[in-house]
């Protein structure tokens, strides 16, 4: 895309000198780790850490491409939210792999892996939690994030098997809100009573304006069967090894 800019700087301006910075700003290349997704993460969600910590280093290498390409002023709001959803999961599988075997996320970092610093992004080191609770959830405003981000444990929401999109980036969120409200292992659903991910309960006010957590599951389940505002809710007990 680099190139393609350059050569339509020259075409249109007759100029032989490099053009400004911000003329060369260009989308990442989300390829390699939508190739590492479709290859080490199945339909359902389960991951191949072995696979994923023998191609470390193309998770290295998409990594650096993330680092060297930050969102930019004139990005459209999806290309940005998909940048951040594909750096805060490949960051996280990297994280894994870089430690597998361990049997789970929480047993890195003091238990404490989200506020580790060691994602960068345009020269600026962030950790896990910043990314989600300081740029993701209060910049773009959207509960469906909470389907597509992954916490490599198994009751998260699953890891999708490709890249996210900004072409695709709706249907995407979409999809992932509906399959995780309908996956009976981590939601079980009634008229009237709901067990329902402790994601619910931890972030409840990201889901407000859809309704809350009622609205919110009522949109995406697969029945026609429609769940009472006053339901009882409860939470599951969240299982922390790994999404293998």
């Amino acid at each position: 895309m680099v190139i393609t800019a350059l050569m339509l700087f020259f075409v249109f301006t007759g100029k032989a000198e490099a053009p400004d910075k911000e003329m060369l700003e260009v989308l990442p290349n989300h390829q390699v780790w939508d190739g590492l997704l479709r290859q080490y993460v199945s339909s359902m969600g389960s991951v191949d850490y072995n696979g994923m910590k023998s191609s470390i280093s193309k998770i290295k290498s998409y990594l650096t491409e993330m680092e060297n390409t930050p969102p930019h002023s004139d990005w459209s709001k999806d290309e940005q939210l998909a940048y951040w959803i594909n750096l805060y999961n490949a960051s996280t599988v990297y994280l894994i792999a870089s430690n597998y075997p361990v049997v789970s996320i929480t047993k890195l970092n003091g238990g404490k892996p989200w506020d580790n610093k060691f994602v960068k992004s345009g020269g600026k080191v962030y950790s896990l939690n910043e990314i989600e609770n300081s740029i993701i959830l209060p910049k773009f405003n959207d509960p469906r994030i909470h389907a597509a981000l992954n916490c490599a444990a198994k009751s998260c929401p699953k890891l999708l098997n490709a890249a996210y999109s900004p072409s695709k980036l709706a249907v995407q969120l979409d999809a992932q809100s509906k399959a995780w409200v309908n996956d009976k292992s981590k939601n079980q659903l009634s008229p009237t009573k709901l067990k329902v991910s402790k994601i619910f309960e931890w972030y409840a006010a990201d889901f407000k304006e859809a309704g809350g957590v009622v609205g919110f599951i009522n949109k995406y389940k697969n029945d026609k069967m429609m769940i009472t505002p006053k339901a009882k809710i409860s939470y599951l007990e969240y299982d922390w090894s790994l999404n293998e």
